[in-house]
């Protein structure tokens, strides 16, 4: 996992129902590095994320989704049993 404050910045699109224009909107915000590449995916795949957090070690990583449904990264099987 990364260390506090490796980010990179993404552009990701914010749904109507979370904008305060009421309106989807395309933001730019901060990432953790070492989850960006599955943001990017999820997202280009059409799958909207609205949340996201790497653990920064000291806890399970996690990638929450716009229907409400949240992803946990751990760094391995045994953490997450």
């Amino acid at each position: 996992m990364c260390q506090w404050g490796t980010t990179e910045v993404l552009e990701v699109t914010i749904p109507a129902h979370l904008s305060y224009t009421g309106e989807s909107r395309q933001k730019m915000v901060d990432i953790d590095s070492c989850i960006v590449p599955i943001i990017k995916a999820l997202n280009e795949s059409g799958i909207t994320t609205i949340a996201s957090c790497c653990g920064h070690g000291k806890r399970p990583g996690s990638i929450i989704l716009v229907d409400g449904r949240e992803f946990i990264i751990a760094p391995d099987y045994d953490t997450v049993v």
